[in-house]
Parts: structure tokens; C-alpha cells; sequence
């Protein structure tokens, strides 16, 4: 089993790389392997309402979304990072997530286990970990939560090193995404997933 852990930090090795790499350390030591997606410091497009991702579960754009979309269908589990920008995640994450779960959520990332980590100096990182949630329930991915709100504290990877409750926090979710993974493994033997209905897509004036 494996778990993709994405960094949505233009800095590759940063603090919310600590904050990842935590929640990996604990995920290897339950025997999950993890593999990591780093979003750089390009600019990165929204998406441009083509609705082309509907035929092909890719997006025309052609940039990192579309290996996104595949790491995503390939692994067991999802741990998602950022930074806290204005009490909100990344601009650069959420545009490359609206494409990647527009496109793909609907094939392979159904019944996912999946999880959001932040990080912030001081404040922000409820709105930004409520942000990042939303994409996972509303693609019918179970949330794995931690002991507290997945955030760590620190202006630099060093002193996120030192945010004692934060790192702890980051440990708990590694082994709780890893516990659910091994109970879902032995479950699918035994129990069908429910079937999808078929969707009903209404607005406010019909």
C-alpha cells in the first residue's frame, strides 16, 4: 500500500514539507510506502471551464495536473499540503486541485482515504484546512482525521521542528491513515462498496 503525499509549497523542502515528511515518517513505520508530489513555483493555470475532462478524465492543459491525476489513481491514500496564504491554502494548489478533482475525481478517487495538512506562522490554518477538506467530501474520499487539527506552526522548517504538539499531531495522522488503509484492505474482501447512483445536478431556480 502507498500513500501520495503532495506538497503545495513553492519551496520544495520547506515547512510544509516538514509537516508531510512527519506524517511519512509515521506512515513508513506502519509499513505504507509514500511517494511525494511537489507542485514547484511555476505558474500554474485555473481551470478554463472547457468541460473537455469530462470525455478524457484528463485536463487539456497539459501541465502538472494531469500526472497529478495519475499518482492520485495510483496510490492507496492522499496526504495534501500548504502553506497558509490569507487564511487560505496555496493559489497555485487550489488552481492545479480545482482542474485535478475536476477531472479525475470521478474516476479513481472514489473511496480514497485522504487527509489535509497546513502550515502557518500564526493564524489561518483552520480556514486554510477547512479549504483543502472540501475537496475530499465532496469526491467521496474519507477524511482521515489526527488527534487536532492537521496545522504546524513555524516561520522555518526548524522551527516546525520544534512545534512539539504539531509534530505529534502530524505522527497521529500518518498512523491513523495507515490503520484505516489496513482495516478498508482487509474490509473489500467482505463488503461491496455501495453502488453510485446516478448523478442529480439541480440549481436554485428548477
Amino acid at each position: 500500500m502507498n500513500v501520495l503525499l503532495i506538497n503545495g509549497s513553492p519551496h520544495e523542502y520547506g515547512c510544509t514539507y516538514t509537516a508531510l515528511a512527519e506524517a511519512g515518517s509515521a506512515l513508513n513505520g506502519e509499513g505504507i510506502e509514500t511517494a511525494r508530489f511537489h507542485i514547484g513555483n511555476k505558474a500554474v493555470s485555473g481551470c478554463v471551464a472547457c468541460h473537455s475532462c469530462g470525455e478524457t478524465g484528463y485536463c487539456v492543459l497539459g501541465d502538472a495536473a494531469n500526472a497529478c491525476i495519475d499518482l492520485i489513481r495510483e496510490a492507496d491514500g492522499l496526504i495534501i499540503g500548504s502553506p497558509v496564504y490569507y487564511a487560505s491554502a496555496n493559489g497555485a494548489l487550489c488552481a492545479l486541485l480545482d482542474r485535478v478533482f475536476f477531472a479525475g475525481s470521478q474516476k479513481g478517487f472514489r473511496h480514497k482515504p485522504a487527509a489535509a495538512v497546513v502550515s502557518c506562522r500564526r493564524g489561518g490554518a483552520s480556514a486554510a484546512f477547512d479549504r483543502l477538506n472540501k475537496y475530499f467530501t465532496i469526491s467521496e474520499m474519507p477524511v482521515v482525521s489526527s488527534q487536532y487539527w492537521n496545522s504546524v506552526h513555524g516561520n522555518t522548517p526548524e522551527e516546525v521542528s520544534r512545534d512539539e504538539e504539531g509534530l505529534q499531531v502530524m505522527r497521529t495522522l500518518g498512523k491513523n491513515m495507515a490503520w484505516m488503509l489496513k482495516n478498508l484492505q482487509y474490509g473489500r474482501a467482505a463488503v461491496t462498496p455501495p453502488e453510485r447512483e446516478t448523478r442529480v445536478a439541480t440549481n436554485f431556480i428548477r
